[in-house]
């Protein structure tokens, strides 16, 4: 009797092994789940870094003018590095004989066109970041709908603009500083030395009004750079899910995000496009005017302001013209989708009703009717229709994503300026623009003085 108590007390608890199990089951769940919010933790804080190192660069430049006092110290420093500083030391190095290795309209012009399109950069991209901050201004904001997921290669492509820009200012400030030192070995002061002091302040303001532009234009190339990674990502949505109004929520934000970079962007590019013409313009003019020898000394300055202006433009333009396309290629890609799926889901139609049709009990009525029907070919020709309900949500189906692609056909998207897109035509309309402007400068300034 006591063994049999002891039997059924020892069925009635529960298997020891299963309590261990689950342990460790939950164990396993909850070192996962921390482990994923460490690695979550971890991403933010390198993200976190990476805005507080380009955050710290562009305060260095003037950029950051959140208060009076940064606002008051940001302008008046560029007043003075950019503009009072270059002035005054083309005053100080005028000389008997030094029109051969310095010509001083030349000098002022190459000021004059550098600080402008500096002052352009620093009051359209210090107007945003003070109304938007760093987060906002380029979309990385945690808590506006962005994905942990993207934190990787938010992190890269803030690290790689940061090497375009050190690539691209590099060269520029090597040939600047070798054509200083031509110009200190060949122009004659009273002293070596007064020239050094004379040059040296020259290459540290055009390093950083030349700074100054060339960051700007790699900011906006950066966040164009990082809506192109959820473009990316867009398209590879569309092998994901099957949800059509997952694409086209989706597909809103993307194009509401481009729509607020071309808003606070549009007096940039227009600005900035407008400086380097006229002074690529008027350099073209002055040195097709001028009678002298044009050497590296007098006018080497004309080619590396040129370069860095250009570049600036490119970049600009590459960056723009690079996400419209991608913004507009996303239709092409839907239309694609749209006729696999179409495709894809017919066939399964049919498959699914020829396979109910083909497994069917056969009764003695079906053998009677395949047995007597008019022909062989008539009976193997025979296939099941599919039904009211297969029909309606197929066609359900094929209209919205129908509707989809016809909804990004109508808005396609993209970096515009007042309406026009920056697209190859934009691109196209400029350049013959640029070659009528120096067609007519040619024609003023050469034909006329051979003649």
């Amino acid at each position: 009797m006591g063994d049999n108590t002891l039997l059924r007390s020892d069925e009635e608890q529960p298997p020891p092994a299963q309590i261990p199990l689950l342990s460790s089951n939950l164990q396993n769940d909850a070192v996962g789940g921390l482990h994923q919010r460490q690695q979550e933790i971890r991403t933010s804080n390198r993200l976190d870094d990476s805005l507080e190192y380009l955050e710290r660069f562009l305060t260095c430049l003037g950029f950051n003018q959140s208060s009076l006092l940064s606002f008051s110290l940001s302008w008046a420093a560029f007043t003075v590095v950019g503009v009072l500083v270059p002035v005054l030391a083309l005053e100080l190095s005028q000389c008997d004989g030094c029109e051969i290795y310095q010509i001083k309209n030349f000098e002022v012009g190459i000021v004059a066109s550098q600080a402008c399109l500096a002052a352009v950069s620093l009051f359209c991209i210090s107007f945003n970041l003070r109304k938007y901050g760093i987060r906002r201004f380029l979309f990385v904001d945690r808590y506006g709908g962005q994905m942990v997921r993207f934190t990787d290669l938010y992190v890269k492509q803030i690290a790689a603009s940061m090497r375009l820009l050190i690539w691209w200012l590099l060269p520029c400030f090597i040939l600047k500083t070798a054509r200083e030192v031509i110009r200190i070995l060949y122009v004659q002061h009273e002293s070596r030395w007064i020239s050094v002091a004379i040059s040296v302040p020259l290459t540290l303001s055009w390093t950083y009004v030349s700074t100054i532009s060339l960051s700007a234009s790699i900011l906006f190339h950066l966040l164009c750079n990082l809506q192109f990674i959820h473009f990316d990502d867009y398209a590879k949505l569309l092998e994901r899910e099957s949800d059509v109004m997952v694409f086209i929520e989706e597909h809103i934000r993307l194009r509401y995000h481009l729509s607020k970079i071309s808003h606070r962007f549009r007096i940039f590019l227009l600005l900035q496009f407008l400086v380097v013409t006229v002074s690529q313009v008027v350099t073209l003019f002055q040195t097709t005017v001028y009678s002298g020898m044009i050497n590296l000394s007098n006018g080497g300055d004309f080619a590396i302001s040129a370069i860095v202006q250009v570049v600036g433009i490119i970049l600009c333009l590459h960056a723009a013209t690079r996400i419209s396309h991608r913004a507009q290629g996303i239709a092409s890609f839907a239309c694609r989708w749209h006729a696999l799926a179409t495709c894809t889901s017919t066939d399964a139609c049919l498959r699914h009703s020829n396979s109910l049709g083909s497994m069917e009990p056969l009764s003695q009525s079906n053998l009677l009717d395949i047995t007597f029907s008019e022909s062989d070919l008539d009976s193997m020709d025979y296939i099941a229709m599919p039904t009211t309900t297969q029909l309606a949500s197929y066609m359900s189906s094929y209209h919205r994503r129908q509707a989809f692609v016809m909804y990004l056909q109508a808005n396609p998207g993209g970096i515009t300026i007042f309406g026009w897109t920056v697209d190859r035509g934009l691109i196209n309309t400029i350049f013959f623009l640029e070659l009528t402007l120096v067609t007519f400068v040619l024609g003023q300034t050469v034909v006329f003085n051979s003649a």
